[in-house]
């Protein structure tokens, strides 16, 4: 006889000060938040909200992304946000507009994107 597994009880936290780490490729982008410690609290991206091909990509769909994550941060009590932006997409400065619009304060902007002091050879040039 099968038996059901327990499931996990979600642990409600309340944090004042938050981290999000916003990924922005072409094709995608990508946003986890959290805390300062590094404990993963949310994370979406535009493909989870149901967009599909090249409307990942849009600066559209990433604002769409950053609002459901606000209210959700609001119900945790989170009112400061450190942004983190990684990455050359469209969707950068939506996220961080869509925060301040909901209502968070950004207290520091950082671009993280890497950059490589010319260690890997880059990939042929792109014929459109």
């Amino acid at each position: 006889m099968a038996y059901k597994r327990k499931a996990k009880k979600r642990v409600t936290r309340n944090v004042e000060n938050v981290v999000a780490h916003v990924r922005a490729t072409f094709n995608n982008t990508l946003v986890s938040v959290t805390t300062t410690d590094g404990d993963v609290i949310l994370r979406g991206s535009c493909g989870q909200l149901g967009f599909k091909g090249a409307r990942k990509g849009t600066p559209f769909a990433a604002t769409q992304v950053a609002t459901n994550m606000a209210k959700e941060l609001t119900g945790m009590g989170v009112r400061v946000i450190e942004v983190n932006l990684q990455g050359p997409g469209s969707g950068r400065d939506s996220v961080v507009r869509a925060f301040q619009a909901s209502g968070l304060s950004v207290s520091t902007l950082r671009d993280v994107t890497p950059l490589p002091h010319n260690g890997c050879r880059s990939p042929k040039k792109r014929r459109v």
